[in-house]
């Protein structure tokens, strides 16, 4: 070919395109060196350390109990491309309010104490769009699993903590023993349910001064029951599931573990000595200078008027 008939612009369109094509690849490879590992993420690391906490605490049998952590994006982005969707999972349910949030959330019929062990399988990274319809697989669930069966509930509970409190970033469910046994034996009335709980321990005033709802036995991983338990948690963090276990709503994963924690504590003294004579006790008087220590409020009508 003569160099007369050489198309030099052709040439140099040709090698455009390649260096464009070359410089996209690099900069590709770039970010994805420039992103950690999300095992290493702190919002991972305490997930994990919570689950197995929890499960060592025995209040996670087998696979009973789940969590669901609300993550920033830019905290994400930090450790995988968000573009990436693995697989869309139907959720079964709306939550408008929710659309574009991302939630770290265990798996169903995953066991807790095997999430340290395994957290790519028994937990995963979602993305919820379609008003709430669809969540999107970002990272998690490698074994072709899913978020647990009770994300209706949770997601229902998020958005109602949400509105309360826009800090709100946990839901957490579990089955604390004594917790359970004391809704065989004790009046379900919630402000009887809560003085007593508050009786047990001085602390437990201070740490939930709202109170905690409680919900009569119902079918737990439907709709329904996440209908009932987003209402019960307008007014209180914690949500006790009569014959079933506890829900559990807050700011992050040590202070919601540290809800269910007190209020479990004060229903195993509670259990320990229901049928002994009581002869003494944190006096309504006692808690209200308890709240004016820390500053508290607490669940209006729960206690006797202050004395004069």
């Amino acid at each position: 070919m003569a160099l007369k008939d050489i198309n030099f612009n052709d040439i140099k369109d040709a090698a455009k395109d390649v260096a464009e094509k070359v410089g996209e690849a690099t900069r590709d490879t770039v970010e994805k060196l420039k992103r950690k590992d999300i095992l290493t993420a702190p919002f991972m690391i305490e997930m994990i350390r919570t689950a197995t906490n929890m499960y060592d605490h025995g209040w996670d049998e087998r696979n009973g109990g789940n969590i669901s952590l609300m993550v920033d994006e830019e905290e994400i982005a930090k450790y995988m491309d968000l573009t990436e969707v693995i697989r869309e999972i139907p959720t079964g349910f709306d939550a408008p309010t929710l659309d574009g949030k991302y939630f770290l959330v265990t798996g169903t019929g995953k066991y807790f104490k095997n999430v340290q062990y395994a957290p790519e399988v028994n937990l995963g990274l979602i993305r919820i769009k379609d008003s709430g319809r669809t969540a999107e697989l970002l990272w998690g669930y490698a074994d072709g699993g899913k978020f647990t069966s009770e994300l209706p509930a949770h997601l229902m509970s998020h958005a109602a903590r949400l509105e309360v409190n826009p800090e709100n970033r946990v839901v957490m469910h579990c089955h604390p023993g004594n917790l359970l046994a004391m809704t065989y034996v004790h009046d379900l009335d919630e402000k009887a349910f809560t003085r007593t709980l508050w009786q047990m321990c001085t602390e437990c005033i201070v740490v939930f001064p709202e109170g905690v709802n409680v919900l009569p036995w119902m079918l737990c991983g439907t709709n329904e029951i996440g209908v009932a338990t987003a209402e019960k948690m307008k007014t209180a963090r914690l949500v006790v599931w009569s014959q079933h276990g506890i829900y559990g709503a807050g700011k992050d994963l040590d202070e919601t573990f540290g809800l269910i924690e007190t209020a479990e504590k004060a229903a195993e003294i509670y259990m320990k000595i229901a049928h002994l004579p009581l002869l003494n006790t944190i006096t309504d008087e006692a808690m209200w200078l308890l709240c004016d220590r820390f500053e508290l409020t607490p669940r209006e009508g729960y206690l006797a008027p202050r004395q004069a």
